[in-house]
């Protein structure tokens, strides 16, 4: 009965992973491309994919690299860019309680913006094994490397790829992805706070702290919104 529970999870994460797959086959690519113009071969692509997977990191050290910036730099900035997936884990850790702990190590590694937006969606459904979040986040991390590494091998042939649309590929992916967490006015209503907050933070600070303390603020008006009803 259990085997056929995790069979089931795995599958279904696996299939819950198909849209995430598609977003990030474009963004990947150009990632990709965007390496090998800096002087990065596919195989360095690959290993900074299998190591960082992070996409928005990886461009920022990237950036970083073409501009000779320090080893000690380049390791802090990537840091502090993804320090939102702090959030992420807290809100999934009441999900993970039945896992062994174990695997919640090798779990927590492949959790990305989209494939939590995805898993905390189907945690909150009912209760699922080790085998859907393996499912999906594993799928997901080899669709990124994968593309990675095949952007920065052919990116050459495609000089311009925001000519076709690459660049709007992952936000538009994180379009989709909010679409799926507004269930009620309640959601709606803090996802607009979210975003006036964090447009109005980047003014304000350097770097990804805007989405940070956007994402905490907003956060905590959800927990008093909802501890009033």
């Amino acid at each position: 009965m259990q085997q056929s529970k995790e069979k089931n999870d795995l599958i279904f994460g696996i299939k819950r992973a198909i849209p995430i797959v598609f977003g990030y086959i474009p963004v990947g690519f150009a990632m990709g491309v965007t390496a090998s113009n800096t002087g990065l071969t596919p195989f360095e692509t690959g290993l900074m994919s299998v190591f960082v997977y992070a996409g928005s990191a990886q461009f920022v050290a990237i950036d970083m690299i073409r501009s000779n910036a320090s080893f000690i730099a380049i390791i802090i900035t990537t840091f502090l860019v993804n320090l939102r997936h702090l959030l992420f884990s807290a809100s999934l850790a009441p999900h993970f309680q039945h896992i062994k702990q174990k695997l919640i190590f090798i779990i927590s590694f492949f959790i990305t913006d989209e494939s939590f937006a995805v898993s905390i969606t189907d945690a909150e459904q009912g209760s699922l094994s080790h085998s859907y979040y393996l499912g999906l986040y594993i799928t997901a991390y080899l669709s990124w490397i994968l593309s990675t590494v095949i952007g920065a091998a052919f990116g050459n042939l495609i000089p311009d790829t925001k000519a076709l649309g690459f660049d709007f590929a992952l936000p538009g992916m994180f379009l989709a992805l909010l679409c799926m967490q507004l269930k009620n006015i309640k959601f709606i209503f803090v996802s607009l706070i979210s975003g006036l907050l964090s447009i109005i933070l980047i003014y304000l600070m350097p770097g990804n702290w805007n989405v940070i303390l956007a994402a905490v603020i907003a956060a905590v008006i959800g927990v008093f919104i909802d501890d009033e009803d």
